[in-house]
């Protein structure tokens, strides 16, 4: 495990944790039952083969 030489400021911390982000979700547009819906890249197999509905996301 990685362990400091010396003691980092405050400043200096709070930068670093302020500078990470997270993602936004990759979302697919899908034609399900007629409809035009948008899901998740992960889930989008799963609508294409009925495993989850449509109405679930309402």
């Amino acid at each position: 495990m990685a362990v400091p030489k010396r003691k980092m400021s405050r400043a200096n911390t709070r930068t670093r944790r302020s500078a990470w982000k997270a993602d936004l979700t990759q979302l697919d547009n899908l034609k399900v039952a007629g409809r035009e819906i948008r899901v998740p890249r992960r889930l989008a197999k799963a609508y294409k083969k009925g495993l989850l509905s449509v109405d679930d996301l309402d």
